[in-house]
């Protein structure tokens, strides 16, 4: 099998050949179409995200059919389409767990940060944690829906019945939910990067009633606010925007410190709250809408061997929707395994 590895954070992934492993009790082993590039692997990349297991294999928006079956699984058949998303395994038995949150699992791995991901030809994935991919998309197109739409989908349901909604940051995540929202009769207003126009225009061709710089002021009050972009200051931005009783939900894994607001800001009862991983529920949930609100996603491939520089331009907010590998043979020789 080919795999896009990272050996220390800050570094480039280097392309390598492994012998491909073989499914345990409960597990499949997925032949790789596409793996989407989510934020969260540039933050495993860049070292903010701690302790990842190394050397790692990235990725964790997979899409590819099942190659094998462990011993015990059931309702899967080989050359099954599945999906794998960011949570790869729960204990099963902590109170979170054993509440409805496995999100908050306290043993969790995750899939491309605790185990190799999907930047590589082949992966081992807990069957419990893979899901049938919908009718209607390709690979390249499901890809981003394994996070980026499950994120966006757990973070439009903890913002509540708002009608009113701000989204700040306007990239893979926010071009999904967007249409969700839409879906469901919600008007939607977009902040982005100041003086990015590409993502302004992107946000109102999606059905945003008004798409503008994320430093300057809400045109109305705003329902609920969600936060895509990874940077602390857009808490008290949102907050100022929301009306009284307004949520402002931070939908990222990793942000910025944010700096002091006045309690003033907060008064009134509004809440700020973070969306944490995703449970299967979400997974369930969200691939049973996405066909039904005809949810299509914008993608830009990159052959395998050419992730770096997918996260380079992703990194540097280049990406008009969502960066999506291909698992082509095309790109640099193999180096060998460590």
């Amino acid at each position: 099998m080919r795999a896009m590895v990272l050996d220390r954070p800050g570094e480039p992934l280097h392309l390598v050949e492994r012998a491909t492993p073989s499914p345990g009790a409960g597990q499949v082993l997925v032949e790789i179409t596409a793996c989407g590039v989510c934020r969260t692997d540039l933050h495993v990349v860049d070292g903010e995200l701690p302790d990842p297991k190394l050397p790692i294999v990235p990725g964790h928006e997979i899409v590819g059919t099942i190659a094998a079956l462990g011993a015990g699984v059931e309702g899967f058949e080989i050359g099954t389409r599945v999906g794998v998303p960011w949570l790869g395994h729960t204990c099963g038995s902590c109170r979170y767990c054993g509440s409805g949150r496995e999100n908050l699992c306290d043993a969790p791995e995750f899939t491309g940060y605790t185990r190799d991901g999907g930047y590589a030809s082949h992966m081992i994935a807990d069957a419990a944690f893979a899901f049938p991919i919908p009718e209607g998309y390709s690979d390249v197109e499901a890809a981003p829906l394994l996070c980026a739409g499950l994120i966006g989908h757990r973070t439009l349901k903890l913002a509540g019945p708002a009608e009113t909604i701000g989204i700040y940051g306007f990239g893979a995540a926010a071009h999904i939910v967007a249409q969700e929202a839409r879906f469901e009769g919600r008007r939607i207003l977009a902040f982005t990067r100041p003086g990015d126009t590409q993502a302004q225009e992107f946000a109102l061709s999606l059905g945003c009633v008004y798409a503008g710089d994320s430093d300057k002021p809400s045109p109305e009050p705003l329902d609920a606010a969600l936060i895509f972009a990874p940077v602390g200051a857009l808490i008290p931005a949102a907050l100022k925007a929301v009306r009284k009783g307004g949520t402002v939900v931070s939908g990222g894994i990793h942000m910025s410190d944010i700096p002091s607001f006045p309690y003033r800001d907060l008064w009134e009862e509004r809440v700020i709250r973070s969306v944490a991983n995703l449970t299967r529920a979400d997974a369930t949930e969200f691939l049973a809408i996405a066909p039904k609100a005809g949810i299509r996603t914008q993608t830009v491939p990159y052959p395998l061997a050419e992730a770096n520089r997918a996260l380079d331009d992703l990194r540097a907010g280049r990406l008009k929707g969502a960066a999506v590998l291909t698992m082509s043979q095309e790109g640099p020789s193999l180096r060998p395994s460590g």
